[in-house]
């Protein structure tokens, strides 16, 4: 097995650096009095940092891990006790079928746009076309990552390249405590996709893209697509034994079977690669569409001001009715999957290529 390659990981920060950067959290003159008790703080700070205090609470493993000794996060334990709990819950026929309809814009009239998103108003048309068929829906606003004091999801750190093992599910990366990596929303999120029965995703287009939000969520459930559950296998980030277990690697997907639908929108172009890319990774990760109508591109507004764009939003009305066909139509797949009369006839193939 090949050994990891080493070398681009800079050098701790000195102990004035790592003051200035800490320093900054209290800027604001409101904290002036309280300069001695920050320069305490910040010298138990430096010490964890300088020390990798990464996970500063652990607990035994337990007889559910291949090493019931090894110190687990108490954090990542509790995240995945939750995901275990959840989706018992998702498999059991008598729980409620549940619907997760995702708000994939940043904007909000609670932050610097001024104003709500379009995107926004659709999601909360197909919450209440789903609340109308009998579901009540679970709104996930990613919004809430520029509006909500304390809201984040941490980038991916890509250890699926360097071997799927060592990527663990739930993801282990975070939080960091000895680098300020907290508030990690994904522990919430990963509860939302494992507890769903069909998803719904509204997004808009940003740069020939996804918005960054959505990019930084999807990024982070790469975990959910051949992700490891047992952290003691790897002894949490030990790189060669995750290199090591890949070679018989079955790549589990934790959110196969659920079913899914996509409404992207914009206004000059990409709307179309943006709805084919979601689609593709959703896809990929064992999800179901959920028919040719819960797959839409539309554009809002094309080639008109910004400052207007409501307007035209509200004058297309056929948008209002597709975008409640899509949770009609994830309802009923997701209806159907859990009755098991929605069985794809591809379904019993082993892949001719594992990953």
């Amino acid at each position: 097995m090949t050994k990891p390659r080493k070398g681009q990981a800079p050098d701790q920060l000195d102990r004035a650096e790592f003051g200035h950067r800490y320093r900054l959290n209290f800027y604001d003159p409101a904290f002036n009095a309280e300069r001695d008790a920050v320069a305490r703080l910040e010298e138990i700070a430096w010490k964890n940092y300088a020390d990798s205090h990464k996970a500063p609470r652990t607990v035994k493993a337990g007889s559910d891990f291949e090493d019931p000794d090894y110190d687990l996060s108490q954090e990542w334990l509790e995240t995945r006790n939750r995901l275990v709990a959840a989706e018992a819950r998702q498999k059991n026929e008598a729980t409620p079928t549940r619907i997760l309809v995702i708000c994939a814009s940043p904007r909000s009239d609670g932050t610097c746009p001024g104003e709500i998103s379009k995107t926004w108003r659709l999601a909360q048309e197909a919450c209440q076309q789903l609340r109308e068929d009998g579901v009540q829906p679970d709104l996930l606003d990613l919004s809430l990552v520029t509006s909500e004091y304390g809201r984040k999801i941490h980038p991916c750190k890509a250890c699926v390249s360097t071997a799927m093992p060592l990527c663990h599910w739930p993801c282990s990366c975070y939080p960091n405590h000895a680098l300020n990596q907290i508030h990690d929303w994904m522990n919430d999120i990963y509860e939302q996709w494992v507890a769903a029965h069909g998803i719904v995703i509204l997004c808009p287009v940003h740069w020939y893209q996804s918005p960054s939000p959505l990019k930084a969520m999807i990024d982070r459930l790469v975990c959910a697509d051949g992700g490891n559950p047992d952290p003691t296998s790897t002894h949490g980030k030990d790189a060669e034994k995750a290199k090591a277990l890949e070679k018989d690697w079955d790549y589990p997907k934790h959110l196969a079977g659920r079913a899914y639908g996509v409404f992207v929108h914009g206004d000059v172009v990409g709307a179309e690669q943006v709805r084919r890319s979601i689609a593709e990774w959703l896809d990929w990760m064992g999800l179901r569409r959920a028919g040719p109508q819960s797959q839409l591109d539309r554009y809002i507004g094309y080639f008109k001001p910004y400052a207007t764009s409501h307007e035209d939003l509200d004058k297309d009305k056929p948008i209002f009715k597709e975008v409640r066909n899509i949770a009609k139509a994830v309802l009923k797949a997701a209806t159907e999957i859990r009755a098991g009369r929605l069985v794809p006839p591809d379904n019993d193939l082993e892949p001719a290529r594992k990953k």
